[in-house]
């Protein structure tokens, strides 16, 4: 006799980002499904990570594009390959919806993944929302980081049965372990990048969509009204580098290290530098670095406009949550951490208690069993 075939799962994603590959390398070696991972392009302007498919323990295929004019269509393969039994994907460009469109033709299940978006990063119109609401009635489920992305698919139309929930995970061990072995040369560290008396880093994109301007606002406060000396970390690239540095020197805000981009493997250090996490963030969908932060023993600050950020942060307990766009409230907030030395590195040991089981490994276990719901509904 033949052994049943093994159930095939598509995941569909934008980008190879690293978070993404650690996922599928775990997904695979549980070995429960025939898995493959279709990308549609290797990297983007804005992301400047390594991608290195020697890494990768996954089957994987980046789709053909054609572009026509400035957008670029690529073409999802479905029609074309061997069976699928599940495929999950992204959604918020034609390329999506037309392989959505192919598998649910062909019979096959079909799962979003879908985080909750908000207003500052996402200009909103009828016909989106419409578009939204025919197709998140149709799919058989949608995967969101918490509640706040199950609220979201429910809103547009998916009963809640199917709008089901699959926690964000991060190579926890790298940054634990990482910072922990850095924490060793802090003061070193500290004396190479220039950094005095309480440290806040941000890291991420240097874009106006992370609020930076209003945490430069907030620190210049915290330098005025501090006795003591502060600095502000800033770990990554983007458009506004160059406008952010101006903004400094025109309005005197001293001890900005702007370190740009780094890889991984080299971040945990930056984490183990600094004392507090500032995340000032108008919109993001997650925000992964507040886990990554939180990982290394920070306490975080960020603001409400973080998704599921509430299911993180604890108030006053390994953190803080303000209003977006207050530098007032954030500054306040940043003030009392530098103020307080001892809540500091107790809210960050809090921190690295909460994340310690959010891990590529739980992420493989959550999907596995996501992917079987789907397939009983």
């Amino acid at each position: 006799m033949t052994s049943p075939a093994r159930t095939r799962v598509v995941y569909w994603n934008n980008i190879p980002a690293p978070y993404m590959v650690e996922r599928f390398n775990a997904i695979v070696d549980r070995g429960d499904f025939d898995f493959e991972v279709w990308f549609t392009d290797r990297i983007v302007p804005g992301r400047t990570w390594d991608v290195d498919e020697n890494t990768w323990r996954f089957r994987y295929r980046y789709l053909p594009v054609t572009k026509l004019g400035k957008r670029k269509f690529h073409w999802p393969t479905l029609v074309f390959g061997k069976r699928v039994d599940v495929l999950v994907s992204l959604y918020a460009e034609p390329s999506f919806l037309a392989g959505w469109a192919i598998a649910r033709l062909r019979g096959i299940k079909t799962a979003f993944w879908c985080e909750v978006t908000m207003d500052r990063w996402v200009r909103r119109t009828r016909w989106k929302d419409a578009l939204k609401r025919f197709v998140f009635a149709r799919v058989d489920a949608t995967l969101g980081a918490g509640p706040q992305g199950q609220q979201f698919a429910m809103r547009y139309g998916v009963p809640p049965e199917k709008a089901m929930c699959l926690p964000h995970s991060i190579d926890v061990a790298l940054y634990s372990e990482g910072s922990a072995a850095a924490r060793l040369q802090r003061d070193t560290l500290r004396e190479k990048w220039g950094l005095r008396g309480t440290t806040y880093v941000y890291v991420g994109r240097l874009w106006w969509g992370k609020g930076l301007s209003f945490l430069l606002d907030a620190f210049a406060k915290v330098q005025q009204q501090h006795d003591q000396e502060v600095s502000l970390l800033l770990v990554g690239d983007g458009p506004e580098e160059e406008k952010l540095k101006r903004y400094c020197e025109e309005n005197g805000i001293r001890n900005v290290v702007f370190a740009g981009f780094q890889q991984k493997p080299t971040v945990p250090a930056f984490y183990a530098a600094s004392d507090v996490f500032v995340f000032p963030t108008l919109g993001d969908p997650y925000g992964l670095v507040v886990d990554e932060a939180m990982a290394c023993m920070l306490p975080v600050i960020s603001t409400s406009s973080a998704g599921e950020i509430e299911e993180r942060i604890e108030e006053g307990v390994n953190g803080f949550i303000v209003p977006p766009e207050d530098s007032l409230t954030l500054a306040d907030r940043m003030l009392q951490l530098a103020r307080n030395p001892e809540m500091c590195r107790q809210m960050g040991r809090l921190s690295s208690e909460k994340i310690i089981g959010h891990t590529p490994e739980r992420f493989a276990a959550d999907f596995e069993d996501v992917v079987k719901r789907i397939l009983r509904n």
